[in-house]
């Protein structure tokens, strides 16, 4: 067990480095959440990347609850987050289907806000992001999760900007953690 937590340990230095690297910018940014900041983060550089995906599902997948059925999250930052957690778990002998949540119905066909195997209401499903900021997207897919008859009670992220999202978790009865906070990134970055 030990050294199972040390090789996590390890993963997570490294990913926090990859993100101070690769993900983080200092300027002038316009965020989704409509705020303006200094400092932006692009978790996709990552997330698309064979080493950084193994190394943020592995993370993910050590926090998921046994009774979980599923992962899902807002298209498109959570793709790659949902499909490598999935696929991490089939190789770990975790059965977990995975769910895409459209940012707007389609507009043909079943006109479906959800990609995926649909599991059975009921299910539990645990909501994936990679950065929040005041939580709004990560709301939009529990919101459209819990209307489709999902037990929605988390959101793992994989930075949070803390600027609001975790208390707007919290009002929506959501239990939320990420992997780093942003001034752990910025302390990174400066120090490369």
């Amino acid at each position: 067990m030990n050294s199972l937590n040390s090789s996590y340990d390890g993963m997570k230095e490294n990913l926090l480095t990859l993100l101070a690297q690769k993900a983080y910018r200092f300027g002038d940014f316009s965020l989704a959440s409509g705020k303006n900041s200094s400092h932006y983060v692009n978790c996709k550089p990552i997330s698309l990347s064979g080493p950084g995906l193994l190394s943020i599902s592995a993370l993910f997948l050590n926090q998921i609850d046994k009774n979980v059925s599923g992962v899902a999250g807002l298209t498109l930052g959570a793709d790659p987050l949902v499909s490598g957690v999935v696929m991490l778990g089939a190789q770990s002998g975790i059965d977990l289907s995975g769910l895409i949540v459209r940012k707007e119905a389609k507009g043909h066909g079943t006109g479906a806000w959800l990609e995926g195997p649909l599991l059975p209401k009921g299910s539990v499903i645990t909501v994936l992001e990679d950065v929040v900021t005041t939580g709004g997207s990560s709301l939009k897919a529990v919101e459209k999760l819990r209307n489709e008859g999902y037990l929605v009670n988390r959101v793992l992220a994989i930075v949070d900007r803390e600027e609001g999202g975790e208390n707007a978790m919290s009002k929506a009865d959501l239990d939320f953690s990420s992997l780093f906070f942003l001034k752990e990134i910025v302390e990174r970055a400066k120090r490369l």
